[in-house]
């Protein structure tokens, strides 16, 4: 079951790792700001209050990823670590079931983030209940 642990925890820290990142350096990139890219009559460049929000976003994001990944390496934050997984995951996700609800339905590539933090948030649940066994 270790073995699973640390896999579960290195997909989830390597994606949150990346996902911040890319909205940290380059959120014009972002995937929630696509639909407005695509509109023609809208200019997010310059629009810095757009861009912090992003930028702040992707770095809690990217340190979250760094807190998970530590659990792979370390096992005496083996449990914080999926903690950290599930409350970013599963809230992600609670959010984003949220907005669905209240705003209607999002882009593909959104709902496919949603299906992606539903799976990883349940596999981080799954094996927390197992080390806590």
């Amino acid at each position: 079951m270790e073995i699973i642990n640390i896999v579960v925890l290195s997909l989830s820290a390597l994606l949150l790792i990346y996902a911040g990142a890319i909205r940290l350096m380059k959120p014009i990139k972002s995937f929630c700001l696509k639909t407005y890219l695509d509109n023609p009559k809208i200019k997010l460049e310059g629009q810095t209050d757009i861009f912090n929000e992003m930028r702040s976003a992707g770095s809690s994001t990217v340190f979250a990823g760094i807190a998970i990944s530590l659990g792979a390496i370390l096992p005496e934050f083996t449990l914080t670590s999926f903690v950290v997984a599930i409350v970013i995951f599963f809230g992600y996700a609670f959010g984003r079931l949220v907005s669905t609800t209240s705003d209607g339905k999002p882009n593909q590539q959104l709902a496919q983030g949603l299906i992606s933090e539903l799976v990883l948030g349940a596999a981080n649940a799954f094996c927390l209940i197992w080390l806590l066994m």
